[in-house]
């Protein structure tokens, strides 16, 4: 151990360099320790935003997403505040394909978004009831429907239909939800039926959003509430609105 008399100097509380150094570390220490509580406790942002602000704000979201520059996040930043309440901007009804996260896919915080999934992306009975909740309950200003590209449900519609093919268990009751999507789609004698089939299947979805009665229809026509969608593109993470 050195026993140098410069360095005895430094390591006493006494030398004026060694508190003044220590005093700076414990204050970095105690400005990093408060800034963490604050940003844990921090109150849940007002989603009082309206649909098209809400709607923006997904899509500036997911323009960071897909050119891989999110937001840096602190995911502790007011998990205290959110164990009180929620206040989401928007709710999206997505596909439960593996490859699609909505939170990531628009860039949000935790509590941003409050997300209906089921393969296909179609609206059932529990479905609408959670999107009744999320609007008259939290506030929800926007419903987002968001279909994806290639989307299995869909394909496995289309060969029900187009070449009479069996599915097992409850899975015909899946096509028979998307079924009237990719009828009305094939009328159109489109270059690539599961292309269209999937935005027909996000169109229907919308119009059954925006007339369920009855929370969603009156509070649609109050201008209350915004439905819209989109299909997100796999290989590149962009969402385009239909």
């Amino acid at each position: 151990m050195c026993d140098c008399a410069n360095c005895l100097s430094l390591s006493t509380p006494e030398n004026p360099r060694r508190r003044l150094l220590l005093g700076a570390a414990a204050g970095i220490a105690t400005i990093g320790a408060t800034g963490w509580l604050e940003a844990a406790h921090a109150e849940v942002p007002s989603n009082d935003i309206g649909g098209d602000a809400a709607l923006k704000r997904l899509m500036a979201g997911n323009a960071r997403y897909a050119a891989n520059k999110p937001n840096v996040r602190d995911f502790s930043a007011g998990r205290a505040a959110r164990v009180k309440t929620q206040k989401p901007i928007a709710a999206i009804l997505s596909c439960s394909d593996s490859r699609v996260a909505p939170e990531l896919a628009f860039d949000q915080n935790p509590g941003d978004v409050f997300i209906v999934r089921v393969a296909g992306n179609f609206v059932n009975d529990d479905g609408l009831a959670s999107f009744e909740y999320a609007t008259k309950v939290l506030n929800v200003p926007l419903i987002l429907v968001l279909g994806h590209n290639n989307c299995g449900a869909v394909d496995a519609t289309i060969k029900v239909l187009k070449e009479n093919a069996e599915l097992p268990g409850h899975l015909p009751e899946l096509v028979n939800a998307i079924k009237p999507a990719v009828e009305r789609a094939s009328k159109g004698d489109p270059k690539n039926l599961l292309t269209a089939a999937i935005a027909e299947n996000v169109r229907q979805a919308v119009q059954r959003l925006q007339t369920a009665q009855p929370v969603l229809q009156s509070m649609v026509q109050q201008k209350k509430l915004m439905v819209a969608g989109g299909v997100y593109d796999l290989a590149t993470g962009k969402v385009t609105l239909v």
